[in-house]
């Protein structure tokens, strides 16, 4: 962000990234396909296990990663480069272990980097930075791809109705949201609105709406996957445009 934002908010959104427009897409989907009874079932129990299998398989890596990670540096039996590799092979088991049980790997590599940054507490500083220098790296990275692989062909798909979905999430849907999921912390009115139009960015939409487009009718999943990667392209538009300014206008609020 921009030197002189605060550092609690500034680890909060380094950190963020939710589901946002994807989370919705993936509700609506049984009835868009025009599922039966059956598949409703099947949806469900698929919903189910994403969010509770995943996290389980997070905070079960997250936790021994981190536990061993801190034995071996109370031994002196590791180096900083080892533990910043440990950092992305920790990342890595927590969405394979998601994978295998059926889980979602997204949420078990985000879970899993919560507890694990909980527990390692402040014994590495260099694993913060290492995770957050190479955590940028794959996000533009994975920016990188959805530009040049599915926007073009999404871009062309983009209509008046498609476009005010996107709007209303970004401006009315998710600030709304984000103002709730914040109720009863300590968080003002200022702190709300600026994580309420910068926190969850849209990353995560494109790869939650990867996950659900192979499971659906192809007819339906085309439009969700255009509507996935259209309201990525527009959000990281519209913050990038807004980001330094916001976050000055944040800070100043701040003192």
């Amino acid at each position: 962000m921009v030197k002189g934002t605060p550092s609690r908010p500034m680890r909060v959104w380094r950190n963020s990234a939710g589901p946002g427009l994807s989370s919705r897409i993936a509700a609506a989907s049984p009835s868009a396909a025009g599922a039966s009874s059956a598949k409703t079932g099947y949806w469900l129990r698929f919903a189910a296990a994403q969010v509770i299998l995943g996290p389980a398989a997070g905070i079960a890596v997250g936790w021994a990663g981190a536990r061993l990670l801190n034995l071996a540096t109370a031994r002196h039996s590791t180096t900083e480069a080892f533990e910043g590799i440990a950092t992305l092979a920790m990342a890595v088991a927590c969405y394979v272990l998601a994978d295998l049980i059926g889980g979602n790997g997204f949420i078990a590599a985000f879970t899993g980097g919560l507890v694990f940054g909980h527990v390692v507490s402040a014994r590495s500083d260099f694993i913060y930075e290492f995770a957050e220098g190479e955590g940028q790296l794959l996000a533009w990275a994975a920016f990188l791809l959805i530009g040049l692989g599915l926007m073009p062909e999404a871009v062309a798909f983009l209509d008046w109705r498609m476009l005010a979905v996107i709007l209303l999430s970004l401006f009315v849907v998710r600030p709304l949201a984000i103002w709730l999921s914040l109720a009863g912390t300590d968080a003002d009115a200022g702190t709300r609105i600026f994580f309420g139009w910068f926190g969850p960015r849209g990353l995560a939409t494109a790869l939650f709406a990867l996950l659900v487009v192979p499971d659906i009718d192809p007819l339906q999943a085309v439009p969700i996957l255009h509507l996935a990667v259209n309201a990525v392209w527009i959000s990281a538009l519209l913050h990038g445009v807004t980001a330094a300014p916001g976050a000055r206008a944040f800070a100043r609020s701040r003192r």
